[in-house]
């Protein structure tokens, strides 16, 4: 049994962030090429953003700290810690509104 503790890596991905020319940083808690559930913890500065991309399944996303906009054509929703989203299976993109950790859990399996 594996055990994280998620508010310690929301501070080291922040302090990474921070010292990122991007302004953004990643983790993988679980998953990868072997499983059909992979978690990503995001980590974006006040400001910065993840382009518009593509959606590689299933996903939610749970802010965990700050707040963020998540934009999917006319549609735009803005969360704050404890919000919960299941995203869209559009284009969209992310931004930061404060300093913001989110979990992005997407289900890779068709």
């Amino acid at each position: 049994m594996e055990s994280t503790s998620v508010v310690k890596l929301i501070d080291e991905q922040l302090a990474k962030a921070h010292a990122a020319s991007s302004g953004r940083a990643a983790v993988t808690l679980h998953g990868g090429h072997d499983h059909d559930l992979r978690q990503t913890l995001i980590v974006l500065v006040e400001g910065r953003s993840l382009n518009e991309h593509e959606t590689p399944g299933e996903a939610t996303l749970q802010v965990l700290r700050g707040q963020v906009r998540l934009g999917a054509g006319d549609d735009v929703w803005e969360g704050s810690a404890g919000d919960f989203l299941v995203i869209p299976a559009a284009r969209h993109d992310l931004a930061a509104l404060s300093d913001a950790a989110v979990l992005l859990t997407v289900a890779t399996r068709a």
